[in-house]
C-alpha cells in the first residue's frame, strides 16, 4: 500500500504551529543553515530488501504479519518509507533471497516510488535447495576447488542481475572461517580468499565496485577468513582500485574504535560504506542509534570531516545502508526509526565548529575538544530533520503518521496475519 500525497500533507498541516516553533528555536543559532538543509535532503540511506521482514535468533523467529512476500511487496514497502522520510531512495537486493525475474519489470515497479537499486549482496554463507556443493565448510575460502568455483560463479551471477538492475556495486560478506583450532590452515584460507575474489573482481564492469565485509565471529567462532578490518583493507588493496573495505558498525568486538577505523580508510580512499546497526555485546545488530548513539556521531564526526578533505559528495561519496534485524519490532517503524537516528548523527556532525576544533587540536586543549564536540551531539536536531522532510514533500513526523494512519494492520488485511518475509 501506499499513502496519498494529500495524507501526509493533511497531517504536515495540523502539526505545522507545533514544528515551526521548534524549528524557529533552534535554526536562529545555526550558521549556514540553508547549506546543511540541502545536505539533509541529499542524505539518503538505502534500505535492504531483506530488513522488510521480522528477523529472528538462532532459536526462533515471531513473524509481526503483513510481511512482503514478494519482491515487489518489498519494493512497496520501501515505497512507503521513502514516501514518509524521503531519505531511503534505494533498495539493496540479496541475492538469490530476491532475485529479479524481470528486472525491467522490477526497475519501473521502483522507479514508479522514486526508488532506484543499491548495491546488490551475494550469498554463499547458506546452503540453497538448487546448489550442488555444500558451504558447511567454507565457500571462497574451501578446500575443494570446486565448491570455490560454485561460489565464485554465484557471485558473477549476482553481479549480472545488479547490472540488469542499473546497481554498481558488489557487496561480499563471507561466514568462511572455523570453529576449532587446527581445523584449517589460517594463510592457506586466505590465499584461496584472495584468488577466488580476484576471479569475481574480473568479472566486475569498468564502473562497478566490489565491498569486502569483514566480521570477528559469527557463524564460526574460533577464526574468520575476513576477520577484521585490516584483513579487508589487504584484500582490498590486493585486488585493485575498485575494491574497497566495507564496514557494518556491528561487526567489532567490544570497544573497537570504529570511528579511527573509518577515518583511516577514508584517508586511504578504501571505505566502501557502511552497514548501520547498533549493538550491546557483539553483532546484535539492533536498530541504529538505540544503545549508544553517541559513537554514532563521532563516527560521522570523522566522516564528515575525511570527506570534506577529500572533496567528496557526503550523499553519494560512499554507500550508507541499513543492516538490522528488528526481531520484536514492527520492520517499517524499525527502519524509520533507524534512518532517523543516522540522520540525527549527520546532522550533528554538520554543527561541529569545524574551526575551532582545529585550534584546540593544534594548542592541545582537551577540554574545549570535548565541549565542542558534545556542544554539536547536545544539540536537538530534530527539528531541522523534519524541515528537511516537509521541504522534501516528506511528512513531519513519519513514525506518528504510520501509526496514525494503521498502516501495518492494512497490510496484515491485505497479505495475511500469518504472511512472513521471503528469503530470511
Amino acid at each position: 500500500m501506499q499513502l496519498e500525497k494529500s495524507i501526509i500533507e493533511e497531517a504536515n498541516h495540523q502539526q505545522q504551529a507545533a514544528h515551526q516553533r521548534k524549528y524557529d528555536f533552534v535554526a536562529g543559532d545555526i550558521n549556514g543553515l540553508d547549506t546543511i538543509l540541502k545536505k539533509l535532503g541529499d542524505f539518503n540511506i538505502a534500505i535492504p530488501s531483506w530488513a522488510l521482514g521480522t528477523g529472528g535468533t538462532r532459536f526462533g523467529r515471531f513473524s509481526g504479519g503483513g510481511e512482503p512476500r514478494s519482491l515487489e511487496e518489498k519494493i512497496d514497502d520501501v515505497g512507503l518509507i521513502q514516501a514518509l522520510n524521503r531519505s531511503s531512495n534505494s533498495i539493496s537486493l540479496h541475492i538469490p533471497w530476491d532475485i529479479p525475474k524481470n528486472a525491467d519489470v522490477i526497475k519501473a515497479h521502483a522507479a514508479a516510488l522514486g526508488l532506484h537499486f543499491d548495491a546488490v549482496n551475494s550469498n554463499t554463507f547458506q546452503d540453497q535447495a538448487s546448489q550442488e556443493l555444500s558451504y558447511k565448510f567454507g565457500s571462497l575460502h574451501h578446500v575443494d576447488k570446486a565448491v570455490r568455483k560454485q561460489a565464485i560463479a554465484h557471485n558473477i551471477e549476482v553481479i549480472k542481475y545488479g547490472v540488469a538492475l542499473d546497481s554498481k556495486a558488489l557487496s561480499v560478506w563471507l561466514s568462511d572461517g572455523s570453529n576449532f583450532p587446527g581445523q584449517l590452515n589460517m594463510r592457506g584460507a586466505f590465499e584461496r580468499t584472495l584468488e577466488s575474489l580476484q576471479e569475481i573482481y574480473e568479472a566486475l564492469p569498468a564502473d562497478w565496485k566490489v565491498w569486502v565485509e569483514y566480521k570477528p565471529y559469527e557463524p564460526n567462532f574460533y577464526s574468520t577468513t575476513i576477520g577484521d578490518w585490516g584483513q579487508s583493507y589487504l584484500l582490498s588493496s590486493k585486488l585493485g582500485d575498485k575494491a574497497q573495505t566495507l564496514v557494518d558498525l556491528g561487526h567489532h568486538l567490544q570497544g573497537a574504535n570504529i570511528e579511527q577505523i573509518v577515518s583511516l580508510l577514508l584517508m586511504e580512499g578504501k571505505l566502501a560504506g557502511f552497514h548501520f546497526n547498533d549493538s550491546k555485546y557483539g553483532d546484535d545488530d539492533l536498530t541504529v542509534g538505540s544503545i549508544n548513539p553517541y559513537q554514532l556521531f563521532l563516527i560521522f564526526n570523522e566522516l564528515v570531516e575525511g570527506m570534506d578533505a577529500r572533496g567528496m559528495n557526503h550523499a553519494t561519496g560512499i554507500g550508507w545502508m541499513i543492516d538490522a534485524s528488528h526481531n520484536i519490532k514492527d520492520p517499517i517503524e524499525d527502519l524509520i526509526q533507524s534512518v532517523e537516528a543516522i540522520k540525527i548523527a549527520y546532522t550533528q556532525a554538520l554543527l561541529v565548529d569545524v574551526t575551532a576544533l582545529k585550534q584546540a587540536q593544534q594548542y592541545n586543549d582537551v577540554v574545549f575538544a570535548q565541549e565542542i564536540l558534545q556542544h554539536a551531539y547536545r544539540t536537538d536536531v530534530r527539528p531541522l530533520l523534519a524541515e528537511a522532510r516537509l521541504r522534501a514533500g516528506g511528512a513531519l513526523n513519519p513514525l506518528a503518521l504510520y501509526r496514525a494512519q494503521a498502516v501495518r494492520n492494512q497490510l496484515i488485511k491485505e497479505r495475511g496475519a500469518k504472511a512472513v518475509s521471503t528469503g530470511l
